[in-house]
């Protein structure tokens, strides 16, 4: 593209005394890989996003939490007395004892869905039995101990929480959401990129048309100066330097809103490449790539298939059907009555103390055991049964969205295909228009110079070589900006960009 010479100080100057800003300190030269990789590492918004993978990791792990085995013990003191009685018309004093209970356990479920409990009880207990024979009272101290020790008891589900559980179920889910938020980061990074690229090219355009518009501004002062000379020697009058003047004041203006729309521009792009904006917002940013239009060969069949495979939003509705299915084997698993298998074993000791007792777990030849089935059958089931049928609904829900989903994906692309090939053709149109527009100008100053021609046609030629700058520059940033966003309705642009998303 043809470079417009500018003077920056006097843009500058303009500017301050229109806007009464203050004067730029610092100056950095950026190319667009530069702002790209400063917004992938300090844009807030993908800093925000990105805690989102980190939180649903915490949760995944919090779910397997399902199986951590639990620990208890207890231990309990008791009295009890029962009371003096007569017996046979004769006063029996009551009878009193004293206990002492120990007992632990570990609990937890199997990942195959097996409930387990391990533990283990002694107790001992001392006291009076009080009665009376033959109208004599008698006192008979005892004391005695006893307890289970490696008391293990089984719980095996073969029908309802058989294939999965409430425990396997929320891992499996939240392994999908985990995979749902990385997605939700590339998302982000596509969508912060391609806000970068736009910001990026707007703000060379913004740049470029202030160079427009101060080159109209100065031929527009140069035919004044020229004017004016020749009202001084009387060959022109002076209702047409009243229209040079007019001019001039003209683009004056236009210039003054090129240069505030330059600032919006440069914070725009400051704003996404940057968490500290402080730091940045008295500093202009530079660009070091130019405004090309390289000639693209459009695929739409390319395109497409790109999109389907690589959009955040399509993966991420993949994602949800594929957790409803999740969901529905679940529910489906509810339906089913349980029927557990159950068994259990361990060793009995006991004894007058608790010597005896544990001397007795440690020969463990008092062998005690147990097993069966257990059956628990709903009758009629209501609720298990219709939350079935509403996962079914769901999932029919969810897979015509995702239809509805791809389709629009396929009618984006189309249209940012059209698009971009619409832009492409205007980058050529505009810049025919613009040599056009420059030798017309060049050709009516020649004849205005010999006396053929009038103020008013030159200037009218003037404002026509501005138009055809501003919309050659404009076509250019449009076609740039249209690449960006095929690229970001493909879900291209993270490999476009050779980026590579790393999760915590």
């Amino acid at each position: 593209m043809k470079k417009f010479g500018v003077g920056l100080s006097l843009c500058a100057a303009a500017f301050v005394a229109a806007a009464q800003t203050n004067a730029v300190t610092a100056t950095r030269a950026m190319s667009l890989a530069e702002c790209i990789q400063s917004a992938v590492a300090h844009n807030l918004d993908v800093q925000i996003q990105r805690y989102n993978p980190q939180l649903a990791l915490f949760n995944l792990n919090s779910a397997y939490g399902g199986y951590d085995p639990s620990f208890s013990f207890s231990g309990q003191h008791s009295y009890n007395n029962s009371g003096a009685e007569f017996q046979n018309g004769q006063h029996v004093a009551g009878s009193d004892y004293n206990q002492d209970s120990f007992s632990s356990a570990f609990n937890g479920t199997a990942p195959w869905g097996m409930t387990y409990t391990l533990g283990g009880s002694v107790q001992s207990t001392k006291g009076e039995n009080n009665g009376n024979i033959l109208g004599t009272n008698y006192t008979l101290p005892f004391q005695n101990s006893s307890g289970q020790v490696g008391a293990i008891t089984l719980t095996q589900p073969l029908l309802k929480n058989f294939w999965i559980d409430s425990t396997r179920l929320t891992i499996r889910i939240n392994k999908n959401r985990l995979q749902y938020s990385e997605q939700g980061v590339r998302g982000q990074l596509i969508s912060s990129i391609t806000a970068v690229e736009n910001a990026y090219y707007e703000l060379i355009f913004a740049q470029e048309n202030v160079a427009v518009q101060q080159e109209a501004l100065d031929l527009s002062q140069t035919q004044l100066n020229q004017d004016q000379q020749r009202v001084q020697i009387g060959s022109l009058a002076q209702l047409d330097v009243q229209q040079d003047e007019a001019q001039v004041a003209k683009n004056k203006a236009s210039v003054i809103s090129a240069l505030s729309a330059l600032g919006t521009a440069q914070r725009v792009l400051k704003n996404l490449i940057t968490d500290e904006y402080s730091k940045w917002f008295d500093a202009s940013v530079q660009p070091t790539t130019s405004l090309e239009a390289p000639l693209q060969l459009f695929d739409l069949q390319d395109s497409w298939n790109k999109g389907m495979t690589l959009r955040p939003d399509i993966l991420q509705a993949r994602l949800n059907v594929k957790a409803q299915g999740i969901q529905l084997k679940y529910d489906k698993n509810q339906i089913f009555p349980e029927l557990d298998l159950i068994g259990s074993f361990g060793f009995n000791g006991s004894g007058g103390n608790y010597n005896d007792t544990f001397n007795q777990f440690n020969q463990a030849d008092r062998q005690f055991y147990s097993y069966g089935a257990q059956i628990s059958m709903p009758l009629s089931n209501v609720g298990p049964r219709n939350q079935l049928k509403a996962g079914k609904v769901t999932l029919k829900q969810l897979l015509l969205q995702l239809k509805q989903l791809e389709q629009n994906i396929m009618v984006l692309i189309d249209n940012s295909v059209g698009t971009a090939k619409s832009d492409y053709e205007s980058v050529q149109a505009t810049r025919q228009s613009r040599i056009y527009a420059e030798a017309a100008l060049d050709a009516e100053q020649k004849k205005y110079a010999v006396g053929k021609s009038t103020t008013f046609t030159v200037l009218q030629l003037q404002n026509n070589l501005t138009t055809a700058r501003s919309q050659e520059i404009r076509a250019l940033a449009d076609y740039n900006k249209a690449l960006a966003s095929l690229a970001a309705e493909e879900g291209s642009t993270l490999d476009r960009n050779g980026i590579k998303l790393e999760t915590k």
